[in-house]
């Protein structure tokens, strides 16, 4: 009887704010993975560029999300958090229009580097305000359950957008879609309550603690390696799919797996987060994912880029949020906006080098191949770097909440 008490009082987790910020994360996602695959072949097709031209500028979008993500988590703690949700996606919203204007590969350039820092702002600020909103005896649930509105926008964005292209090819149409779903949860979002937040004055001397979580770095680095090797899959999958494989139309099909294996693994990893099992979650990530991209890179047929993009999601859902739950729990309270952008930060570095690197090595160092080989081998060093360091660096710091 006790136990069904407990069981009744436990707090509904997908209800009111949670749910509300949740539905209009998955937009924000949904918009800006709606438009990632194609816009390789955008450039390539409307700019005629060539491989290293389009690593260079589509790094523009992961470098300028740098330079935001290192003082969001700041702003976000030291500022009204809904506020600053509202501001940077409305900025990413409006950005989606300028995609029209777009009459030269510089100005297309601009815009694109331009339109990752209110992203970058509002990813930090959403999953921060999601956190603030999530009730603290399911905290860790709610953190995986959150990273599922990433993971039905991946899985449905990529695979509809090429399908509307295939039969449209029409770039404009999709740059029109993505602008509705941004402008649908920045709505979604204006009814969300947050606890007050006074604005925090603080006095104490600038330094780098304050922008990045430092005794995070080594989980940092995990993240960066792992991000690089998704940079170059998910910048260049499209082109190789065509050039290399002869697949005109699997690249959404590729998409919807690799999302299904993202589903499938939070759903299983949920459960052992909420158990507290982080380091074993992350430990069998990073394993997965190297073990997804050893066979994307060298089993290359149809049977190795299906099977591959099911291995690579699951392992990568398994280990984010764990990593995730690394730096929350490295973390004071009033430093998890810092936490949260300092793990997105790490990504979006390791996306950038990727793009370029990957950009690169295809032009000049052996083609797509050898950029994917590229990527198989740094997901190998993410495996040995986490067993022999990052692990133990997380249960040195690991805080007593």
């Amino acid at each position: 009887m006790i136990q069904n008490a407990e069981l009744e009082e436990k707090p509904k987790l997908f209800a009111g704010n949670y749910l509300k910020i949740w539905i209009a994360n998955f937009m924000l996602y949904f918009s800006f993975y709606f438009v990632t695959p194609i816009l390789p072949l955008y450039l390539r097709d409307v700019f005629d560029a060539d491989k290293a031209m389009i690593g260079l500028v589509l790094s523009g979008y992961s470098i300028a999300a740098l330079a935001i993500r290192i003082f969001s988590g700041y702003i976000v703690d030291r500022f009204s958090r809904k506020k600053v949700l509202l501001i940077g996606y409305a900025a990413f919203a409006i950005f989606f229009a300028g995609y029209y204007l777009t009459g030269s590969i510089i100005l297309f350039a601009v815009i694109r580097t331009l339109h990752r820092a209110p992203f970058g702002l509002t990813s930090v600020s959403s999953s921060t305000v999601a956190i603030d909103v999530l009730p603290s005896q399911r905290r860790g649930e709610g953190i995986g359950y959150w990273g599922l509105s990433n993971n039905f926008a991946m899985a449905i964005g990529p695979s509809l957008s090429l399908w509307i292209f295939t039969h449209f090819n029409n770039y404009n149409i999709l740059f029109t879609i993505s602008l509705i779903f941004a402008l649908i949860g920045l709505i979604i979002n204006t009814t969300v309550e947050c606890k007050y937040r006074p604005a925090i004055v603080d006095k104490k001397k600038i330094s780098l603690d304050r922008f990045v979580l430092l005794k995070g770095w080594s989980q940092g680095i995990c993240i960066v390696l792992i991000a690089l090797s998704y940079g170059i899959l998910s910048t260049y999958i499209a082109i190789y799919s065509q050039d290399v494989l002869n697949i005109t139309t699997g690249t959404g099909t590729f998409f919807m797996l690799f999302a299904f294996g993202l589903i499938m693994s939070r759903f299983v990893g949920v459960r052992s987060l909420s158990k507290g099992h982080v380091v074993r979650n992350a430990t069998y990530g990073v394993i997965i994912v190297a073990i997804g991209y050893l066979i994307f890179a060298l089993w290359q047929n149809l049977y190795g880029y299906y099977i591959s993009a099911v291995i690579i999601g699951f392992g990568q859902a398994s280990v984010y949020p764990a990593v995730q739950t690394m730096f929350l729990n490295m973390a004071p309270n009033e430093q998890r906006g810092t936490a949260n952008s300092t793990i997105l930060t790490s990504w979006d570095l390791g996306v950038g080098i990727g793009i370029i690197g990957g950009g690169y090595v295809a032009e000049h160092l052996g083609g797509y191949n050898a950029a994917f080989l590229m990527s198989a081998i740094t997901s190998i060093i993410s495996v040995v770097f986490f067993l022999t360091y990052a692990k133990n660096q997380y249960i040195k710091n690991k805080l007593n909440k």
